[in-house]
């Protein structure tokens, strides 16, 4: 049974809603994919913070309309999952890392920063370290100073500990 219209407007406001807060959309054909699969991805997606939805295209296209993510409309027809994210790289790398064990699951385009990305710009985009890598390998660069210093201070304190031993 469809939607009646005040369902479809809810819909669409809902996406609308995850739309205008979004850095990220992808969208992926999902043909033959396995319901147990798909929970799987909805699970993955979950803990990556991003909404992930099998939509009607003519409802995402009115939500997508007067962004910078309306260009993604012609990429918009067949059995499309929308990845959207807030994370520049979350909704990309979700359904690539998926896409790289599940053949059927297959990337068609994507919008960041409002140019609309192909398939291998969906894949670039995936392989960026998320802000949390990033932010670890900075705190990482960051202590190594401080530690190296730390530990050749152990080292000169326990030389000189030894030498007025002896």
């Amino acid at each position: 049974m469809g939607l009646n219209l005040e369902d479809k407007k809810a819909v669409v406001a809902e996406v609308a809603a995850e739309v205008a807060k979004a850095q990220t959309i992808v969208l992926a054909e999902y043909r033959g994919i396995q319901v147990s699969q798909l929970t799987q991805l909805r699970a993955n997606a979950r803990k990556s913070g991003v909404y992930l939805r099998v939509l009607k295209n003519t409802l995402v296209r009115r939500a997508v309309q007067g962004t910078s993510f309306e260009g993604l409309a012609e990429h918009m027809s067949g059995p499309i999952i929308y990845s959207i994210s807030e994370d520049a790289v979350a909704a990309a790398k979700v359904l690539n890392d998926f896409a790289k064990a599940n053949d059927k699951l297959v990337l068609t385009a994507g919008c960041y920063d409002g140019n609309v990305l192909d398939k291998a710009g969906v894949q670039a985009l995936a392989s960026i370290p998320s802000r949390e890598e990033l932010l670890a390998r900075l705190l990482g660069v960051m202590q190594a100073p401080v530690s190296g210093f730390a530990r050749a201070l152990a080292a000169l304190a326990a030389q000189k500990g030894e030498t007025e031993s002896v």
